[in-house]
């Protein structure tokens, strides 16, 4: 167990917390792995007498010390503060251009296999740049490889035969115009995985949406209000203040829909839903509980609070500009009020208050009954 520890704090030091910052770190480690095991094969080389030492030795101290920078920037979050991309994608295809085509400059006889090598460098940022930039980028190695051969094949031409630098050349056109191809290509298709994964997430987010509300008014649906009132209840158990819930049915609603037609009955819910809504703190909860019926929950606020809260909806409804629906039209509603009690369950108090309803309504309605 504490080699474990010791293993994943190790872990944690060399390549950061787990999360955006440790994936960033070990794909810079890629590189700098890639350019040791490349200076084994380069001092291979140097002892076989094809690539001269010093050469060698500089070109070993610029990738691997370029690379250690990398890591750096990274592992300690300064790139961060240096580039919108923490990454620093561009920069480190950049680097290894110039390293692979100084290689080529130096390498003599096995130089074809640094070309092969520019391939995995344009593949290393398929993932994160814009599918653009793959022919930009093959075009520049392309461009690099292309000068180094022109000047070594001008400048010593007994070790690179100009000739020989043609096919290289030719070879080095085709090898980065197919793997410009293939990188736009998948760069397309991970743009339209993102634009499914994107579709998906607002599917998703408009099915919860049509789970919770009420499609005609915006409100929270029955089903949502029911969780929100039991969490409302547990915090109020826990003794976080009372809870008191109102009951509120719209008055002569159904003359309005036989007078005027379920249309403007829609517009009459939807304009006492916002009317209601807008004299309510954003703590409280509001909720079409069915047809012209609706409940408010009112978290930490007592019964004779609730009353006031309820007398203030009621005169703002009563001037709510329902004319605007058909001429002189005015909405009124009657609602019950309760304060739920110490170990009553959600389910009583909504029937306390649903009784309260009932007797403001027996007792000529537009008034608020408590219970």
């Amino acid at each position: 167990m504490e080699e474990q520890s010791l293993r994943q704090r190790a872990v944690t030091i060399v390549l950061g917390p787990a999360g955006p910052v440790r994936v960033r770190t070990s794909m810079t480690l890629i590189p700098f792995v890639v350019f040791v095991l490349f200076a084994f094969v380069q001092h291979g080389e140097v002892m076989l007498g094809l690539v001269d030492l010093t050469e060698s030795n500089w070109l070993t101290a610029f990738n691997l010390g370029g690379s250690s920078l990398f890591y750096l920037l990274v592992r300690t979050r300064l790139s961060e503060r240096l580039s919108r991309d923490p990454f620093l994608t561009l920069p480190q295809i950049l680097f290894p251009i110039c390293s692979i085509a100084w290689s080529y400059a130096i390498t003599g006889p096995a130089r074809g296999a640094v070309i092969a090598i520019m391939v995995v460098t344009i593949v290393f940022g398929m993932f994160a740049l814009d599918p653009k930039m793959a022919p930009r980028l093959a075009l520049l190695a392309f461009s690099a490889l292309a000068g180094v051969m022109a000047w070594r094949g001008a400048t010593a031409p007994e070790r690179y035969p100009p000739v020989v630098e043609s096919v290289h050349a030719l070879f080095a056109a085709i090898v980065m115009g197919a793997t410009a191809v293939v990188v736009i290509r998948i760069g397309r298709l991970r743009a339209r995985l993102a634009e499914q994964k994107r579709e998906l997430a607002d599917a998703l987010s408009l099915n919860q949406e049509l789970a919770t509300r009420d499609p005609l008014t915006g409100l929270l649906n029955r089903r949502a209000m029911v969780e929100l009132l039991a969490r409302e209840h547990a915090r109020s158990a826990r003794g976080h203040g009372p809870l008191s819930i109102a009951l509120l049915d719209i008055d002569w609603f159904k003359r309005v829909n036989d007078s005027l037609g379920h249309g403007a009955g829609d517009d009459v819910l939807r304009r006492f839903a916002t009317g209601v809504q807008s004299q309510l703190r954003t703590v409280d909860g509001l909720a079409r509980w069915g047809g012209e019926e609706f409940l408010v929950v009112m978290p930490g606020t007592a019964l004779d609070d609730a009353l006031i809260v309820l007398e203030r909806l009621r005169a703002a409804i009563a001037r709510g500009g329902f004319d605007v629906i058909a001429p002189a039209l005015a909405i009124t509603f009657s609602a019950g009020l309760v304060q739920l009690h110490t170990g009553e369950s959600q389910d009583a108090a909504i029937d306390r208050a649903d009784r309260a309803l009932y007797k403001a309504k027996k007792a000529g309605r537009d008034r608020v009954e408590t219970a």
